[in-house]
């Protein structure tokens, strides 16, 4: 379909709403208005939930909303989440980290679910239980597993844990996205921030080049004479035609993009000399390097036996239950689940579907019928939003985006429409969050 075949207000705007209103088409199933307590085995059930991000977050509160008997432990080492959206903000000087923070406090309070600061170290499916670093034993019904993403660290030569602590990649929100500030701080005017981008699936496919845009953006204020060059193993990316008229029209020629057929793929990563080597040996030297490597589900899912050879989990569509092990399900990065991006939104949608079929599956009847909806915006500049939609349905088997649904952001948008794309990225933010966590920015 051509993206821009519609007016921006009529072909974007009902997403918007089901973002404000209720965070996607999946709070719209069956779940929202809950179920009759009553269970065809006598018992309410128990639930674990690994991973307090969008997704395990969304499944604990929905699983309790559906039915507050139900016993419900969400199991999350740290006691702050730092969410990626909008970590790139905060590298661009527009956000601090305490803006991007958020805490358990309305899940345990308000809705009775019991919060364990502890990390999960290994899964027993035969036994239906979590083993946890401080001693503990959890047993379940159902296990819920959102674990995001784990960095394949060596899949890039050079790059292992150690060179992280140099160039980092700070995919995951939190000392990563500090290390990488303080560095562009730090960082001469007149220098060059590379930024290696890798090839698909990783976690939220616009990500390196919002952040592209925000790194441009505060050398722009204050190192005006820099650049930004991205690598790539890729020769498209989401957003591409918007991303790229965007830098132009704001930062001229100081961010250039090399894609693979231009030999912008990296093989190796020498983090001590802040170099990389591309596929046809062409080195690069960068004043602050940001490698974002190859990426695969959290280790917790390959302990639990979920993943597949691809490093992915696959799923049953209707119930992202795992493929592979019965009464586990497994929503958010970790998940295979295109064409659904690995995105925020996604994982929140697709936790309300889980925590539907769970508690169907409890009181014995059929799994509802699921859908889904992703919203993704994007911040160029400060006033320059950009932002991707999709609504998603099970079709022969298999999730397909629902054709004419959603679309891009019109390529010749007015400045208008750019920055109330920026306004509302906030309020998508601000809307998810408060979903997710009970807690705004």
């Amino acid at each position: 379909m051509s993206v821009n075949s519609k007016p921006f207000q009529s072909r974007l705007g009902v997403s918007r709403r089901q973002v404000l209103k209720g965070l996607g088409a999946a709070s719209s199933l069956p779940l929202i208005s809950g179920f009759a307590p009553a269970f065809a085995t006598g018992s309410d059930g128990r639930v674990v939930v690994i991973g307090g991000g969008f997704g395990g977050a969304t499944a604990a509160k929905y699983l309790k909303r559906a039915n507050p008997s139900l016993s419900v432990t969400l199991v999350e080492p740290a006691r702050t989440f730092y969410t990626c959206p909008f970590s790139n903000l905060f590298l661009g000087g527009l956000r601090e980290m305490s803006k991007i923070a958020h805490g358990y406090d309305e899940l345990r309070d308000r809705y009775g679910v019991e919060v364990v600061h502890s990390m999960a170290q290994d899964i027993d499916p035969d036994g239906h239980s979590v083993s946890l670093a401080n001693g503990d034993t959890l047993h379940y019904d159902k296990l819920v597993l959102s674990p995001g993403i784990d960095i394949r660290w060596n899949a890039l030569e050079g790059y292992d844990e150690a060179a992280a602590e140099l160039a980092p990649h700070a995919w995951k929100a939190g000392p990563q996205t500090e290390l990488l500030k303080r560095q562009i701080e730090d960082m001469d005017d007149g220098g060059t921030f590379v930024l290696v981008a890798p090839e698909n699936p990783f976690r939220c496919p616009p990500g390196p080049y919002e952040r592209a845009s925000m790194v441009a953006h505060y050398l722009a204020q204050h190192k005006p004479s820099s650049k930004v060059l991205i690598l790539d193993a890729k020769d498209n990316f989401s957003k591409q035609g918007l991303f790229t008229s965007g830098w132009e029209q704001l930062y001229g020629d100081s961010i250039e993009w090399v894609g693979l057929s231009g030999d912008g793929r990296v093989t190796r990563v020498d983090a001590e000399n802040l170099e990389v080597e591309t596929e046809f040996g062409t080195v690069h030297r960068a004043d602050v390097l940001n490698v974002v490597p190859p990426q695969k589900a959290g280790w917790i899912a390959e302990r639990a036996g979920v993943t597949d050879d691809s490093g992915w989990v696959p799923v049953k569509p209707e119930s992202f239950e795992s493929q592979q092990v019965a009464d586990i399900y497994v929503v958010g990065d970790a998940s295979v689940a295109a064409p659904m991006p690995k995105s925020g939104f996604c994982a929140n949608a697709q936790a309300k579907v889980a925590a539907a079929a769970i508690v169907a599956a409890l009181r014995g009847d059929s799994t509802p019928e699921p859908y889904w909806s992703n919203t993704c915006y994007s911040l160029i500049g400060p006033e320059y939003g950009i932002s991707v939609a999709g609504v998603y349905r099970i079709q022969d088997g298999v999730i397909a985006e629902v054709e004419g649904s959603g679309g891009l952001s019109p390529s010749d948008a007015s400045t208008e429409i750019r920055q109330m794309e920026a306004e509302y990225a906030v309020g998508w933010y601000n809307a998810i969050c408060q979903d997710t966590w009970g807690t705004e920015a």
